[in-house]
């Protein structure tokens, strides 16, 4: 018989910490993530890893394994059209001392892709972290800012079209989380497939 120590890590090791995101171009992301390290700089804080950069579109948290096929089918049904995504805000969310990136004008694809992504893992039975709550989409640059009433900076556009979202495994580490992507799904007049 197992020890029950043993019994608890096997079940931690069965179970997967996922989320679907939109991922930005890779300038986009330098962009980003210049703007996030000379912000933590000024006002303090952790920022993001140029490479941990993404927009969360739901995210789901802790599931069993054997269920990451059927989130994979939910999301290949949902259906949205590529679109231009760009970013030209800068705000702090003081509740929860977070500096973060976001679009004044929510593209309509980007609205119909979260809601039907939403919908399609609803109805094959997931739960979705604040499905209640009104889609406001952002990039997290910094976390933990010290300064809430720092300058923000100038914010330049940052802008690129958005052809697939993605599912994406989280692993967190002292040194904060690193992301597997799973899956990418393409969307509606990209050229992509599914990758799984």
């Amino acid at each position: 018989m197992r020890p029950e120590g043993d019994k608890q890590h096997n079940e931690r090791l069965a179970r997967a910490r996922v989320f679907f995101a939109l991922w930005p171009a890779p300038e986009a992301a330098r962009q980003l993530s210049a703007v996030a390290d000379s912000f933590a700089n000024s006002a303090g804080g952790r920022a993001t890893r140029h490479e941990t950069i993404h927009l969360t579109l739901a995210f789901i948290g802790d599931v069993p394994l054997e269920r990451l096929p059927d989130l994979q089918r939910a999301a290949r049904d949902v259906s949205a059209e590529t679109f231009e995504l760009t970013l030209d805000q800068f705000a702090i969310w003081r509740h929860n001392r977070i500096f973060w990136a976001g679009c004044s004008v929510l593209p309509p694809a980007l609205a119909v892709l979260s809601t039907s992504l939403k919908t399609a893992l609803l109805a094959a039975d997931f739960s979705v972290a604040n499905a209640q709550r009104t889609f406001t989409p952002h990039f997290t640059l910094v976390r933990k800012v010290a300064v809430l009433d720092a300058i923000l900076p100038v914010c330049k556009p940052v802008a690129w079209r958005c052809e697939k979202f993605v599912l994406v495994r989280s692993t967190l580490s002292a040194d904060g989380s690193s992301y597997q992507t799973v899956a990418e799904f393409p969307l509606a007049g990209s050229e992509g497939s599914v990758i799984r």
